[in-house]
């Protein structure tokens, strides 16, 4: 596996060779420093810990500090996992991984975090169709309806569609294509949306 810390940007269009309009994502997409390798003769698992973005020293905490300062590693804002990664030469820590780890046109996924929507009803969160305007109904157009049982098993079940917080959650987009890298940049351009507001964090991941 490849991956990679980014920042969406924000959305375009770019032309594909048909002349067809693709809908298209950029991501700011590292670059991002080695701050960790972990084996699994001493962590019990093979993975890369890689950073991303600058934070003043003073808003962080004394345990991210040391950590860091073990390899003499400013504060970073993004601290991030990938398992089983792979480089064409060993990486160690102090080494920046940088958007060239992509080709154009091979897939990638991509995991950001959702706009949150606040507290949604039924038929924002999930599509429900509401109850007939007439037949004395004043105030239950945008109502569930009936939802509880009998007496057996006199209860909701769990997982039922009700009214709740909508949005703000982890969400991966899978198999998007990479349109373009620029690598003097750090720019990835990705077919389709991904998750998350503009400026948001997103893992890339091959």
């Amino acid at each position: 596996m490849r991956g990679i810390i980014g920042r969406k940007l924000g959305m375009t269009q770019v032309f594909d060779d048909r002349g067809y309009a693709v809908a298209a994502t950029i991501i700011e997409a590292g670059p991002c420093i080695v701050t960790q390798i972990k084996t699994k003769e001493r962590d019990g698992y093979d993975a890369i810990q890689l950073g991303f973005g600058e934070k003043r020293e003073k808003l962080t905490n004394k345990p991210e500090a040391g950590h860091l300062k073990k390899n003499n590693i400013d504060p970073v804002r993004v601290l991030k996992e990938f398992r089983s990664f792979e480089s064409k030469e060993p990486l160690k820590e102090g080494d920046k991984v940088l958007a060239d780890i992509f080709v154009e046109g091979e897939k990638v996924d991509v995991t950001g975090v959702t706009k949150g929507k606040g507290f949604a009803g039924v038929i924002k969160r999930h599509g429900f169709g509401g109850g007939p305007k007439t037949h004395g109904q004043s105030d239950r157009w945008r109502a569930p309806g009936s939802l509880g049982q009998s007496s057996y098993p006199s209860r909701v079940f769990k997982g039922l569609k009700m009214a709740g917080r909508m949005g703000n959650a982890n969400l991966t987009i899978k198999d998007l294509t990479v349109l373009k890298v620029d690598a003097e940049n750090n720019i990835l351009v990705v077919k389709g949306a991904v998750p998350g507001a503009t400026k948001g964090i997103v893992l890339i991941k091959k």
